[in-house]
Protein backbone atom coordinates (compact mmCIF):
# COMPACT_ATOMS: atom_id res chain seq x y z
CA UNK A 1 0.00 0.00 0.00
CA UNK A 2 1.34 3.40 -0.99
CA UNK A 3 1.77 5.92 1.84
CA UNK A 4 -0.75 8.76 1.84
CA UNK A 5 -0.18 12.24 3.27
CA UNK A 6 -2.21 11.21 6.32
CA UNK A 7 0.05 8.19 6.89
CA UNK A 8 3.20 10.30 6.47
CA UNK A 9 1.92 12.75 9.09
CA UNK A 10 1.31 9.91 11.54
CA UNK A 11 4.73 8.41 10.76
CA UNK A 12 6.37 11.81 11.36
CA UNK A 13 4.64 12.09 14.74
CA UNK A 14 5.57 8.46 15.56
CA UNK A 15 1.89 7.62 16.05
CA UNK A 16 0.98 3.94 15.67
CA UNK A 17 -1.71 3.11 13.14
CA UNK A 18 -2.84 0.27 10.91
CA UNK A 19 -3.75 0.82 7.26
CA UNK A 20 -6.62 -1.16 5.75
CA UNK A 21 -7.63 -1.53 2.11
CA UNK A 22 -11.06 -2.44 0.79
CA UNK A 23 -12.67 -2.64 -2.63
CA UNK A 24 -14.05 0.75 -3.65
CA UNK A 25 -17.02 0.40 -5.95
CA UNK A 26 -18.31 3.96 -5.98
CA UNK A 27 -20.41 3.92 -2.79
CA UNK A 28 -18.95 7.37 -2.03
CA UNK A 29 -21.53 8.70 -4.48
CA UNK A 30 -24.31 7.82 -2.06
CA UNK A 31 -25.66 10.71 -0.06
CA UNK A 32 -25.77 8.56 3.06
CA UNK A 33 -24.50 5.12 3.92
CA UNK A 34 -21.00 5.06 2.40
CA UNK A 35 -19.25 4.84 5.79
CA UNK A 36 -21.54 1.98 6.84
CA UNK A 37 -20.63 0.12 3.64
CA UNK A 38 -16.95 0.69 4.38
CA UNK A 39 -17.42 -0.85 7.84
CA UNK A 40 -19.21 -3.83 6.31
CA UNK A 41 -16.36 -4.41 3.83
CA UNK A 42 -13.78 -4.25 6.63
CA UNK A 43 -15.88 -6.41 8.97
CA UNK A 44 -15.93 -3.79 11.73
CA UNK A 45 -18.48 -1.96 13.86
CA UNK A 46 -19.76 1.03 11.84
CA UNK A 47 -19.88 3.07 15.06
CA UNK A 48 -16.07 3.22 15.01
CA UNK A 49 -15.82 4.43 11.39
CA UNK A 50 -15.58 8.21 11.39
CA UNK A 51 -16.47 10.15 8.28
CA UNK A 52 -14.85 13.50 7.52
CA UNK A 53 -17.27 16.37 6.93
CA UNK A 54 -15.82 19.62 5.60
CA UNK A 55 -17.89 22.77 6.13
CA UNK A 56 -17.57 26.52 5.81
CA UNK A 57 -18.74 29.17 8.22
CA UNK A 58 -20.52 32.38 7.25
CA UNK A 59 -17.08 34.04 7.11
CA UNK A 60 -15.86 31.31 4.67
CA UNK A 61 -13.59 29.70 7.29
CA UNK A 62 -13.17 26.02 6.49
CA UNK A 63 -13.82 23.73 9.47
CA UNK A 64 -13.55 19.94 9.64
CA UNK A 65 -15.77 17.58 11.61
CA UNK A 66 -15.33 13.82 12.18
CA UNK A 67 -18.57 12.02 12.90
CA UNK A 68 -19.40 8.35 13.47
CA UNK A 69 -20.92 6.58 10.48
CA UNK A 70 -23.97 5.78 12.61
CA UNK A 71 -24.87 9.39 13.29
CA UNK A 72 -25.73 12.51 11.40
CA UNK A 73 -24.02 15.71 12.43
CA UNK A 74 -26.07 18.19 14.45
CA UNK A 75 -25.54 21.54 12.70
CA UNK A 76 -26.41 23.52 15.82
CA UNK A 77 -23.78 21.63 17.81
CA UNK A 78 -21.29 22.05 14.94
CA UNK A 79 -21.93 25.82 14.93
CA UNK A 80 -21.47 25.97 18.70
CA UNK A 81 -18.26 23.92 18.54
CA UNK A 82 -16.60 26.29 16.08
CA UNK A 83 -18.29 29.49 17.30
CA UNK A 84 -20.02 30.24 14.01
CA UNK A 85 -23.47 31.60 13.24
CA UNK A 86 -23.76 29.32 10.21
CA UNK A 87 -22.01 26.23 8.86
CA UNK A 88 -22.72 24.71 5.48
CA UNK A 89 -21.20 21.64 3.86
CA UNK A 90 -18.55 22.32 1.24
CA UNK A 91 -19.80 21.33 -2.21
CA UNK A 92 -18.14 18.16 -3.56
CA UNK A 93 -16.86 20.22 -6.53
CA UNK A 94 -15.00 22.56 -4.12
CA UNK A 95 -13.62 19.83 -1.85
CA UNK A 96 -10.49 19.02 -3.88
CA UNK A 97 -9.45 22.65 -4.18
CA UNK A 98 -9.85 23.32 -0.46
CA UNK A 99 -8.51 20.06 0.97
CA UNK A 100 -6.60 18.19 -1.72
CA UNK A 101 -9.04 15.31 -1.28
CA UNK A 102 -12.06 14.02 -3.20
CA UNK A 103 -15.40 12.92 -1.80
CA UNK A 104 -15.12 9.43 -0.38
CA UNK A 105 -11.40 9.83 0.25
CA UNK A 106 -11.25 12.86 2.52
CA UNK A 107 -9.04 12.45 5.58
CA UNK A 108 -8.95 14.86 8.52
CA UNK A 109 -5.15 14.61 8.24
CA UNK A 110 -2.95 16.01 5.49
CA UNK A 111 -5.25 18.59 3.96
CA UNK A 112 -3.77 21.42 1.87
CA UNK A 113 -4.07 23.73 4.86
CA UNK A 114 -4.46 23.18 8.58
CA UNK A 115 -8.12 23.69 9.43
CA UNK A 116 -9.76 23.66 12.84
CA UNK A 117 -10.93 20.10 13.42
CA UNK A 118 -13.63 18.74 15.73
CA UNK A 119 -14.13 15.05 16.51
CA UNK A 120 -17.38 13.75 17.93
CA UNK A 121 -16.85 12.64 21.51
CA UNK A 122 -18.39 9.23 20.78
CA UNK A 123 -14.89 8.39 19.46
CA UNK A 124 -13.63 8.34 23.04
CA UNK A 125 -15.70 5.19 23.70
CA UNK A 126 -13.45 3.17 21.39
CA UNK A 127 -9.92 1.93 21.79
CA UNK A 128 -9.44 2.42 18.01
CA UNK A 129 -11.39 4.27 15.34
CA UNK A 130 -11.16 4.28 11.55
CA UNK A 131 -10.74 7.37 9.35
CA UNK A 132 -10.09 7.79 5.66
CA UNK A 133 -6.43 7.43 4.72
CA UNK A 134 -6.93 10.06 2.02
CA UNK A 135 -7.83 7.72 -0.83
CA UNK A 136 -11.01 5.87 -1.67
CA UNK A 137 -10.62 2.28 -0.57
CA UNK A 138 -8.15 2.98 2.24
CA UNK A 139 -8.76 3.51 5.95
CA UNK A 140 -6.47 4.22 8.89
CA UNK A 141 -7.12 2.59 12.27
CA UNK A 142 -5.76 4.54 15.24
CA UNK A 143 -6.49 5.56 18.82
CA UNK A 144 -8.90 8.52 19.08
CA UNK A 145 -6.46 10.46 21.28
CA UNK A 146 -3.79 10.02 18.60
CA UNK A 147 -6.12 11.49 15.98
CA UNK A 148 -6.74 14.48 18.25
CA UNK A 149 -2.99 14.94 18.60
CA UNK A 150 -2.21 14.52 14.89
CA UNK A 151 -5.05 16.79 13.70
CA UNK A 152 -4.67 19.28 16.56
CA UNK A 153 -8.37 18.62 17.09
CA UNK A 154 -10.81 18.73 19.98
CA UNK A 155 -13.52 16.34 21.09
CA UNK A 156 -17.05 17.71 21.24
CA UNK A 157 -20.63 16.51 21.05
CA UNK A 158 -21.81 16.60 17.43
CA UNK A 159 -24.52 13.90 17.44
CA UNK A 160 -27.95 14.67 16.06
CA UNK A 161 -30.33 13.19 18.63
CA UNK A 162 -33.32 11.22 17.58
Amino acid sequence: MKKTNAMRILDGLKIAYTAHEYADDGEHELERGAAEKTAEKLGIDPACVFKTIVMQTESKEVVVFCQSALHEINLKKARNACGAKEVTPVKPADLLGLTGYIRGGCSPLGMKRKYRTFIDSTAEKFEKIFISAGLRGEQIELAPADLVKAADAVFCDLVLEG
